[in-house]
């Protein structure tokens, strides 16, 4: 059995004063759960998550990294940065970050390179527009995503990969992936790693990230591929990204 994860991504939000209350209600609220949590904040609050949940059940983690170690890449974070304030996850090739900032699926590939070879959990993301949902390559374009990772990494590596799939249609839209359309696109993703990997494949957390909120978390993550969520909007709140790691259950 694959151990549930919701990893809230708070994206470009946050403040020490909020951060340390929203912290502090979310950590106050896991109860001995099945699931694991973790929360994947802006890197100036890092060192935060890292005084504040140090000793908790909350992970933590950032949102990017740099594919290089170090060097004259401004404004870039490298995986040792990351080390620095104890991150276990990493969130790489977000959506957001394919649209505006242009990263291609050899770049995503080579952070995730970079975050395993630190020892950083990769929660690489996958997923396809409304345009390319209805011309039917829904399929096509997450295998090219992924394929494009699994061709850059180890066979054995396959085991320490995390997997987001977030139809880009339904991100901050208030729309939804039915829990079949996203269990028919997970199934698929499991298969192609099973294709790199047919023993560390089952093992594989995949987790939806489509707007799983606290009223369709259960019946989603009841989808037999559908083992957590990435969660946007929803982790700003206590009561609701609770309510989502307590839907894991």
């Amino acid at each position: 059995m694959r151990r549930k994860l919701v990893v809230g991504n708070w994206k470009m939000n946050g403040s020490r004063t909020s951060n340390a209350v929203l912290l502090s209600e979310i950590v106050a609220g896991l109860t001995a759960s099945g699931a694991a949590s973790a929360v994947c904040v802006p890197a100036p609050y890092l060192a935060q998550c890292q005084a504040q949940l140090a000793g908790s059940a909350l992970g933590w983690g950032a949102q990017d990294v740099s594919a290089h170690a170090s060097g004259a890449y401004t404004g870039e974070i490298s995986t040792a940065m990351l080390q620095d304030f104890g991150c276990s996850y990493v969130v790489i090739g977000h959506s957001e970050r394919r649209a505006y900032h242009g990263e291609s699926d050899a770049q995503v590939a080579a952070k995730t390179v970079a975050a395993l070879a630190a020892g950083i959990t990769p929660i690489v993301c996958i997923g396809e527009t409304l345009a390319q949902r209805e011309a039917g390559q829904t399929d096509a374009v997450v295998a090219q995503q992924l394929g494009a990772v699994l061709a850059a990494i180890s066979t054995d590596d396959v085991a320490k990969l995390v997997l987001a799939y977030e139809p880009v249609w339904a991100i901050g839209t208030g729309k939804t992936a039915t829990p079949q359309m996203a269990q028919d696109v997970h199934q698929v993703l499991r298969g192609q790693l099973a294709a790199k990997n047919a023993v560390a494949a089952p093992g594989v957390q995949i987790l939806y990230g489509g707007s799983m909120k606290p009223e369709n978390a259960q019946e989603l993550m009841a989808m037999p591929d559908i083992d957590g969520g990435l969660i946007g909007g929803a982790a700003l709140k206590a009561a609701d990204f609770l309510a989502i790691i307590h839907a894991a259950d």
